[in-house]
């Protein structure tokens, strides 16, 4: 009976193991993004199943008609490398970030002036149509060139369907934005409070 006893805790003790080490190694997995041999990215397929992080907003009516980026920007992080992040307050080799453009929402009760709809909760900004889907990667061994290892796709700027693969923006136009005004490692964790909450801001 001992020896049967024995043996059980033992695989108990196996199996809780196993399962601790299972867990420390995916935890250090960050599922990445798939390439192809031209170099293009392929659109992530299931980014709305990620964690997302928040919805910034800069309408035209504040910014004298012409904002650059006047839609709803729907971000998500893929869980491994948010979960890496929770961990380590860095941002893995790996890491994928989805934005999706929202259009601000029109109709009859939607006003001309600053675009603002009345709706059952006040007035304000509401979400329309989709109308773009970005992705952003960082891997400082297959971009080693790119400032910080990241780089930035667009899938195209004209709703659904999106385009299934995309190539990479030029430094250029992204690149040094993020890294002149981006909080975290060409990331703009300031304007998303559950990133601060991660990193205990």
């Amino acid at each position: 009976m001992k020896l049967a006893n024995f043996a059980a805790v033992s695989g108990i003790a196996a199996i809780a193991l196993t399962g601790a080490v299972l867990a420390q190694s995916s935890s250090d997995t960050i599922a990445e993004a798939t390439f192809n041999n031209d170099g293009s990215v392929n659109a992530p397929t299931d980014y709305c199943r990620w964690v997302f992080i928040g919805s910034p907003l800069t309408p035209n009516a504040l910014n004298d008609g012409e904002a650059p980026f006047p839609e709803f920007h729907n971000v998500y992080v893929e869980p491994s490398a948010f979960e890496h992040f929770v961990e380590t307050g860095e941002w893995a080799n790996g890491t994928q970030i989805a934005k999706e453009l929202v259009m601000i929402r029109e109709g009859d009760n939607c006003t001309e002036e600053d675009g603002a709809c009345f709706e059952v909760s006040g007035n304000g900004y509401f979400q329309g149509e989709f109308a773009g889907l970005e992705l952003t990667v960082k891997d400082t061994t297959r971009f080693a060139e790119e400032p910080g290892g990241w780089v930035y796709y667009s899938f195209g700027h004209d709703g659904e369907p999106y385009a299934q693969t995309a190539k990479a923006f030029p430094a250029e136009s992204c690149n040094s934005c993020h890294e002149a005004n981006a909080d975290t490692d060409f990331v703009f964790t300031q304007f998303y409070p559950v990133l601060r909450a991660v990193q205990g801001n």
